[in-house]
Protein backbone atom coordinates (compact mmCIF):
# COMPACT_ATOMS: atom_id res chain seq x y z
CA UNK A 1 0.00 0.00 0.00
CA UNK A 2 1.10 3.59 -0.54
CA UNK A 3 1.23 5.13 2.94
CA UNK A 4 1.89 8.81 3.49
CA UNK A 5 2.33 8.44 7.24
CA UNK A 6 1.15 6.60 10.33
CA UNK A 7 0.36 8.78 13.33
CA UNK A 8 -0.02 7.23 16.76
CA UNK A 9 -2.10 8.63 19.62
CA UNK A 10 -4.37 10.82 17.48
CA UNK A 11 -7.35 12.26 19.37
CA UNK A 12 -9.06 13.99 16.42
CA UNK A 13 -9.70 11.08 14.02
CA UNK A 14 -12.35 9.30 16.09
CA UNK A 15 -13.01 8.71 19.79
CA UNK A 16 -10.19 7.78 22.15
CA UNK A 17 -6.57 7.24 21.19
CA UNK A 18 -6.16 6.14 17.59
CA UNK A 19 -3.45 5.07 15.22
CA UNK A 20 -4.25 6.93 12.01
CA UNK A 21 -2.99 5.51 8.74
CA UNK A 22 -2.81 8.22 6.07
CA UNK A 23 -2.94 6.63 2.62
CA UNK A 24 -1.46 8.33 -0.43
CA UNK A 25 -3.46 9.43 -3.43
CA UNK A 26 -6.60 11.52 -3.83
CA UNK A 27 -8.61 12.63 -6.85
CA UNK A 28 -11.01 14.97 -5.01
CA UNK A 29 -8.62 17.96 -4.64
CA UNK A 30 -10.85 19.68 -2.09
CA UNK A 31 -10.16 23.39 -1.71
CA UNK A 32 -8.86 23.95 1.83
CA UNK A 33 -7.79 20.31 2.28
CA UNK A 34 -5.77 19.87 5.50
CA UNK A 35 -3.56 17.27 3.82
CA UNK A 36 -2.85 18.28 0.17
CA UNK A 37 0.50 16.45 0.25
CA UNK A 38 -1.59 13.26 0.23
CA UNK A 39 -2.98 13.93 -3.26
CA UNK A 40 -0.09 12.32 -5.17
CA UNK A 41 -0.88 8.65 -5.80
CA UNK A 42 2.86 7.86 -5.80
CA UNK A 43 3.50 9.85 -2.63
CA UNK A 44 4.61 8.43 0.66
CA UNK A 45 6.17 5.00 0.86
CA UNK A 46 5.24 1.50 -0.15
CA UNK A 47 4.38 -0.64 2.89
CA UNK A 48 3.16 -4.20 3.12
CA UNK A 49 0.08 -4.98 5.16
CA UNK A 50 2.33 -6.87 7.60
CA UNK A 51 4.52 -3.76 8.03
CA UNK A 52 1.46 -1.63 8.72
CA UNK A 53 0.12 -4.22 11.17
CA UNK A 54 3.45 -4.16 12.99
CA UNK A 55 2.90 -0.43 13.62
CA UNK A 56 -0.74 -1.05 14.58
CA UNK A 57 0.26 -3.76 17.06
CA UNK A 58 3.05 -1.67 18.58
CA UNK A 59 0.39 0.26 20.48
CA UNK A 60 -2.31 -2.26 21.48
CA UNK A 61 -4.44 0.34 23.30
CA UNK A 62 -5.05 2.44 20.19
CA UNK A 63 -8.01 2.02 17.86
CA UNK A 64 -7.59 2.51 14.08
CA UNK A 65 -8.49 5.23 11.57
CA UNK A 66 -7.91 5.10 7.81
CA UNK A 67 -7.53 8.53 6.25
CA UNK A 68 -5.75 10.09 3.33
CA UNK A 69 -5.78 11.09 0.64
CA UNK A 70 -8.58 8.88 -0.44
CA UNK A 71 -8.41 5.40 1.11
CA UNK A 72 -10.83 3.95 -1.46
CA UNK A 73 -8.20 4.32 -4.20
CA UNK A 74 -6.52 1.35 -2.52
CA UNK A 75 -9.72 -0.48 -1.55
CA UNK A 76 -8.53 -4.00 -2.39
CA UNK A 77 -5.59 -3.73 0.00
CA UNK A 78 -7.70 -1.75 2.48
CA UNK A 79 -10.10 -4.69 2.79
CA UNK A 80 -7.20 -6.96 3.76
CA UNK A 81 -5.83 -4.41 6.22
CA UNK A 82 -9.25 -3.82 7.80
CA UNK A 83 -9.78 -7.56 8.17
CA UNK A 84 -6.45 -7.93 10.00
CA UNK A 85 -7.23 -4.94 12.24
CA UNK A 86 -10.64 -6.39 13.09
CA UNK A 87 -8.97 -9.72 13.97
CA UNK A 88 -7.08 -7.68 16.59
CA UNK A 89 -10.46 -6.42 17.89
CA UNK A 90 -9.80 -2.87 16.73
CA UNK A 91 -12.54 -0.27 16.36
CA UNK A 92 -12.08 1.04 12.81
CA UNK A 93 -13.01 4.43 11.41
CA UNK A 94 -12.48 5.44 7.78
CA UNK A 95 -12.57 8.87 6.13
CA UNK A 96 -13.53 9.19 2.47
CA UNK A 97 -14.45 11.99 0.10
CA UNK A 98 -17.04 9.74 -1.51
CA UNK A 99 -20.58 9.45 -0.21
CA UNK A 100 -21.76 6.05 1.10
CA UNK A 101 -24.21 5.92 -1.81
CA UNK A 102 -21.44 6.65 -4.35
CA UNK A 103 -19.30 3.89 -2.87
CA UNK A 104 -22.15 1.41 -3.24
CA UNK A 105 -22.16 2.20 -6.98
CA UNK A 106 -18.48 2.84 -7.78
CA UNK A 107 -16.97 0.09 -5.58
CA UNK A 108 -20.08 -2.00 -4.86
CA UNK A 109 -18.58 -5.45 -4.22
CA UNK A 110 -15.39 -4.16 -2.62
CA UNK A 111 -17.15 -1.57 -0.46
CA UNK A 112 -19.70 -4.14 0.67
CA UNK A 113 -16.77 -6.28 1.87
CA UNK A 114 -14.91 -3.36 3.45
CA UNK A 115 -17.95 -2.01 5.27
CA UNK A 116 -18.31 -5.31 7.13
CA UNK A 117 -15.10 -4.41 9.01
CA UNK A 118 -15.73 -0.68 9.50
CA UNK A 119 -17.38 0.68 12.60
CA UNK A 120 -17.72 4.23 11.29
CA UNK A 121 -17.37 5.89 7.90
CA UNK A 122 -16.97 9.66 7.69
CA UNK A 123 -18.12 10.44 4.16
CA UNK A 124 -18.26 13.44 1.83
CA UNK A 125 -15.79 15.86 0.40
CA UNK A 126 -14.46 18.66 2.59
CA UNK A 127 -16.18 21.89 1.52
CA UNK A 128 -14.45 25.09 2.57
CA UNK A 129 -17.72 27.07 2.42
CA UNK A 130 -19.26 24.64 4.95
CA UNK A 131 -16.21 24.42 7.21
CA UNK A 132 -17.08 24.37 10.90
CA UNK A 133 -14.39 23.94 13.55
CA UNK A 134 -16.96 23.08 16.21
CA UNK A 135 -17.94 19.79 14.54
CA UNK A 136 -16.71 16.53 16.06
CA UNK A 137 -14.66 14.26 13.80
CA UNK A 138 -15.43 16.10 10.56
CA UNK A 139 -14.38 19.35 8.94
CA UNK A 140 -17.47 20.58 7.10
CA UNK A 141 -21.22 20.44 7.69
CA UNK A 142 -21.94 18.38 4.57
CA UNK A 143 -19.90 15.43 5.82
CA UNK A 144 -21.63 12.57 7.64
CA UNK A 145 -20.40 10.32 10.44
CA UNK A 146 -22.08 6.99 9.64
CA UNK A 147 -22.52 3.97 11.88
CA UNK A 148 -21.59 1.25 9.39
CA UNK A 149 -22.84 -1.79 11.24
CA UNK A 150 -26.26 -0.30 12.00
CA UNK A 151 -26.52 0.98 8.42
CA UNK A 152 -25.86 -2.51 7.07
CA UNK A 153 -28.29 -4.11 9.53
CA UNK A 154 -31.07 -1.57 8.96
CA UNK A 155 -30.52 -1.22 5.18
CA UNK A 156 -30.39 2.56 5.44
CA UNK A 157 -27.82 5.21 6.34
CA UNK A 158 -27.68 5.56 10.13
CA UNK A 159 -25.64 8.37 11.61
CA UNK A 160 -23.21 7.63 14.44
CA UNK A 161 -24.72 8.38 17.85
CA UNK A 162 -28.35 8.26 16.73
Amino acid sequence: MRVLSIVEDSIVDGPGLRTTIFLAGCSHYCRGCHNPESWRINGGMEMSIDEIMSKVNSNPLNEITFSGGEPMLQITELIQLAQKCKQENKNIWCYTGFLWEELMIKYKDEFTQLSMYLDVLVDGRFMMEQRDLSLLFKGSKNQRVIDCQRSIKEHKTVLYGE
